[in-house]
């Protein structure tokens, strides 16, 4: 998505990225329907009919009263939840306040959304937010006389608490920073918002969710009208318009994730919208009432957000409006946003307001967050939605001579030279205003916006890509793969990297786990969707700690241009070939990368090389080693290691045996001395030790033990030839082996003493991590591995292989990983092993597979299998940014306590809805004469008027106060 060529954003110290955002609204199960809704011009409340109120319990009585309006902005499936998932059990889900539920289950789909997993992140996160009091415990569950027998009060309290609902959410996702609920009214979650800012910018966290939740039991019920309250006669909110009368109660719930701008950027997040500003205050007492708006209080909140963001009011392009479409409401609301803009400037008509409450009703304590999220929506997508019901302005309210006009109709959202920004303001009774001052995401280079990725131009990365999903059931993981799917098929220009990317780091690893490894979207989208059980690897893994053991392999497993894709895309592996390769020049008298990775036209030259003793044998450590440096790179880090003959000294090195540079010295030598020696052969035989012993002569050894069925003769070619030829009489499988010497043998005898006077010139200090001896077929001790003579026996002892992995696999919890080229070792250790996974690195070139791919395919075996991966330093040397991807499928069940008193609780709701919301809502009427008077020359003839209001108002209160405390 572009940003309209704009200039690039400042970023200043106090701004604030919102990263990611999650909610559910009337109508709107995800906030992708609750744009489209908005887009629309949709109104989400629902009117019933008497039919269906009836069978809610309602009485007829009531329902034939003409004040009773059959009503309500409907949030479905209140009474489901995810129990398992967040570990409670039935018994406890069913006294969880349905609030705190869908707060949780939000915080979890905000952080996914924003590619976060609380686990694994290293900095601090906060949460703040709010929530209404809970009508589940004042109608379902206090009323029920027999669950408070058999459950406690004090624990149905604990679950209902309005104070417990960060707390919980901190506890359930393993959040260290501050965990706060605020309680203002309707504007406690916009302070949350502004409360949260504040804590990113004191450093005291380094993420924050923050948002809210209102939702009340009884959502399939109309509510008493009466005249002077907020609550409209005929279910419409009319924002701003001539016959608003009211707003209509809504439910909903919704969080945004922060973090500092700064960060964000430097961190490749998504970035949906960036907060300028933001400042909170409160009216005082000053004005007629406690309930009672003040123009001054909201004027110098806006005022105040507006001074901290740095921005002119005429650079404000569109407020997102408290709104409640209140008679009186309304004209002090722009009266306040009239007086905090004229402050800057005089210029008419430039600004656009609306109300969301005009679609969804009001949210209580989450109308704050529900109005940001529209506003950064509309910031997204360069739309304003339409702000419903507007026909005519309301009298009191001058549009033709203040900064503002009703946005009516979906309208482009232009940029007019500088980025598009938005005020958004909540205010709630008590006199606690909110305002945050928004400004769209910033602009990349070349025009690349934050929230899109980039293209593959300029980059060279992978050609392949591990995606990894997981999930705690089996069917969850289904529906967890086709939401991907379908993702990826409506965002066919997401770069796969991001994806991938997002996946790895940002989502937490459960027991039901799938891995599969693509080239494209398209191909993504395929294997997909078919399930490919070739390539769409599943796997369910118990809980509990698994080993990886790295498997060395030695002479004979060489091939020119072995891990070269791996030389060209992965940067870890290339920097430490390098390294080798650099300090070996001086030894070998040549660059061995132009023998590994040579030119076409040299690569037969470098094959005939390679066949030499001298530079296979460091061109395998160099290669190892380097494979090895890949693997802990990304996480893998093994428990246990063992070597095949060469292969010990990459294990050595590894485990700081030798320093890396004694042991290419000693490998190097060991090589030269071995290729002085005259040619000999060796046989591969599949016969057990025992029988191979009597069938030696005196000129032959057995050089390795390679697995129980195997063993590899060694000495003079001659007599070699013979062996072969009588074995093959005696149908015995047996083939010679690719190496130009008898190693192993009594051959390597003449090059002893001077491979023992190169070890006197080496340190050598006790393994760091545990490995197989060669020469033992057990753990070697640290005698042994710092005395030069081991090392001595070593070059001339039987390879005992096979031993070293009988003694591994009698640990069952172990994960073998062949770190070289093919799968020689691979091969032999399934042979031994039992059911345990046995991995390679890299396939054999007869394989045709890409190195990357195979590596990949690997890594995503050993996630499968438990094993910690370090998504990060996967891609370290790559710029990949986090995507809003389909987070966790929740698979909700029904948890819920049933009223025992329906058809009562109905009547009491319906009687108290309207002290319930007003409790949390403003009733918009002024105190002071000279405030009436801002209003304009008509201000005078409604001072009356709002004395009557506020008489009748208050003794409404008073009267339902009293039904309530009787009730109770």
């Amino acid at each position: 998505m572009k940003n309209d060529n704009l200039q690039q954003n400042q970023i200043g110290d106090l701004d604030i990225a919102i990263i990611g955002m999650s909610g559910r609204f009337p109508q709107a199960k995800n906030l992708d329907i609750f744009w489209q809704n908005l887009q629309k011009g949709l109104e989400s409340i629902s009117f019933f009919s008497n039919q269906e109120l009836e069978a809610l319990g309602v009485d007829p009585t009531t329902l034939n009263d003409p004040n009773y309006v059959k009503a309500n902005a409907v949030l479905e499936d209140i009474e489901l939840f995810d129990a398992s998932f967040f570990d409670y059990s039935p018994k406890t889900a069913e006294i969880i306040d349905p609030q705190h539920r869908l707060f949780l289950e939000t915080a979890w789909e905000a952080l996914e959304s924003a590619g976060y997993d609380s686990k694994t992140y290293k900095g601090r996160i906060s949460v703040y937010g709010s929530a209404s009091i809970s009508s589940y415990f004042l109608f379902n569950l206090f009323s029920n006389s027999e669950l408070i027998k058999l459950v406690g009060l004090d624990q149905i309290r604990h679950h209902n608490r309005t104070d417990n609902l960060t707390t919980r959410v901190a506890y359930k996702l393993d959040l260290k920073g501050s965990a706060i609920t605020i309680q203002t009214g309707c504007s406690s979650s916009l302070v949350a918002v502004h409360l949260a800012c504040q804590s990113l910018i004191d450093r005291e966290c380094d993420l924050v969710l923050a948002g809210g939740v209102s939702v009340t039991t009884l959502q399939k019920t109309g509510y008493s009208y009466q005249e002077g309250g907020i609550l409209s006669p005929d279910g419409h909110c009319r924002a701003f318009d001539a016959k608003a009368q009211g707003t209509v109660g809504g439910n909903g719930v919704g969080i945004v994730i922060l973090k500092r701008l700064a960060d964000a950027i430097a961190d490749g997040d998504y970035i949906h919208a960036v907060i300028k500003g933001s400042a909170i205050n409160n009216d005082g007492s000053a004005k007629i009432g406690y309930t009672a708006p003040s123009i001054d209080g909201q004027a110098k909140v806006i005022a105040e957000a507006l001074a901290i963001s740095r921005i002119e009011p005429d650079m404000v392009s569109y407020v997102e409006a408290h709104g409640t479409g209140t008679v009186l409401g309304d004209p002090i609301e722009i009266a306040a946003l009239t007086k905090s803009f004229r402050a800057r400037t005089q210029k008419k008509n430039f600004c656009a307001i609306g109300s969301v409450k005009t679609n969804i009703g009001h949210l209580d304590t989450a109308s704050g967050v529900a109005s940001l999220i529209k506003t950064v929506l509309a910031l997204k997508h360069k739309q304003i939605p339409p702000s419903l019901h507007f026909e005519q302005p309301n009298p009191q309210i001058d549009f033709a001579n203040n900064p503002f006009y009703v946005n009516d109709k979906l309208s482009e959202w232009k940029s007019n030279g500088h980025p598009r920004r938005a005020g958004v303001s909540s205010f709630g009774i008590g006199g606690t205003n909110a305002h945050v001052i928004l400004e769209e995401a910033p602009v990349r280079e070349q025009g690349e916006h934050t929230s899109t990725t980039l293209s593959n131009r300029g980059r060279q990365g992978r050609k392949y890509q591990l995606l990894v999903l997981s999930a705690k059931t089996e069917s969850a993981l289904q529906a967890a793969t086709a939401n991907l799917a379908n993702h990826l098929k409506q965002h066919p220009d997401l770069n796969l990297a991001d994806v991938a990317y997002t996946l790895g780091i940002g989502r937490r690893a459960f027991v039901h786990r799938r891995m599969v490894v693509c080239q494209d979207i398209e191909d993504a989208i395929k294997v997909l969707e078919a399930k490919d059980p070739q390539r769409v690897l599943t796997h369910y893994q118990e809980p509990g700690e698994l080993e990886v053991v790295f498997m060395f392999p030695g002479q004979g497993s060489q091939s020119v241009a072995m891990g070269r894709e791996l030389y060209q895309t992965e940067p870890i592996f290339r920097e430490q070939v390098d390294d080798c390769c650099e300090q070996l020049k001086h030894i070998l008298e040549l660059d061995l990368r132009t023998i590994l990775y040579p030119c076409e036209e040299q690569t037969q030259w470098a094959t005939e090389q390679l066949t030499q003793t001298h530079i296979t044998q460091p061109a395998l450590f160099v290669v190892e080693y380097a494979l090895a440096q890949l693997w802990l790179a990304k996480g893998v880090c093994p428990s246990a290691m063992i070597g095949h003959s060469i292969g010990e000294y990459v294990a050595a090195c590894l485990a700081g045996v030798f320093s890396l540079e004694d042991a290419l010295m000693l490998v190097a030598k060991r090589g030269q001395l071995m290729q002085q020696l005259p040619s000999g052969a060796m046989l591969a035989v599949a016969l057990p030790e025992r029988k191979v012993i009597p069938i030696l002569g005196a000129k032959l050894c057995i050089a390795a033990i390679n697995a129980p069925e195997r063993c590899v003769v060694s000495g003079l070619s001659s007599e070699i030839e013979d062996l072969q030829n009588c074995l093959t009489q005696q149908g015995v499988d047996c083939r010679l082996l690719r190496t130009s010497h008898a190693f192993h043998s009594q051959m390597m005898d003449s090059i002893i003493e001077p491979f023992k006077s190169l070890l006197a010139k080496v340190n050598l200090n006790p393994p760091k991590i545990p490995f197989l001896s060669n020469v033992t077929g057990t753990w070697i001790t640290t005698k042994e591995a710092t005395d030069n003579s081991y090392w001595v026996k070593h070059l001339r002892s039987s390879v005992r292989f096979a031993d070293g992995i009988s003694e591994l696999c009698k640990q069952p919890n172990r994960i073998f990983l062949e770190v070289g080229f093919g799968c020689t070792l691979s091969t032999l250790t399934k042979q031994q092993s039992q059911g345990q996974l046995v991995l390679c690195s890299i396939g054999h070139p007869h394989n045709q597979q890409s190195d990357v791919a195979f590596l990949l395919n690997t890594l995503g075996n050993l996630w499968l299998y438990g094993i910690q991966v370090d998504w990060s330093s996967l891609y370290a040397h790559e710029k990949r940014y986090r995507l809003p991807l389909p987070t966790y499928p929740f698979e909700r069940k029904r948890y819920w306590v049933e009223s025992t008193k329906v058809n009562e609780l109905n009547q009491l709701q319906n009687k108290q809805i309207n002290h319930l919301e007003d409790e949390s809502q403003d009733l918009f009427f002024d105190s002071h004469q000279n405030n009436i008077l801002k209003l304009g020359s008509r201000g005078e003839k409604y001072d009356n008027f709002l004395q009557k209001i506020v008489n009748k108002q208050i003794a409404v209160m008073f009267q339902q106060l009293d039904i309530l405390e009787k009730d109770m």
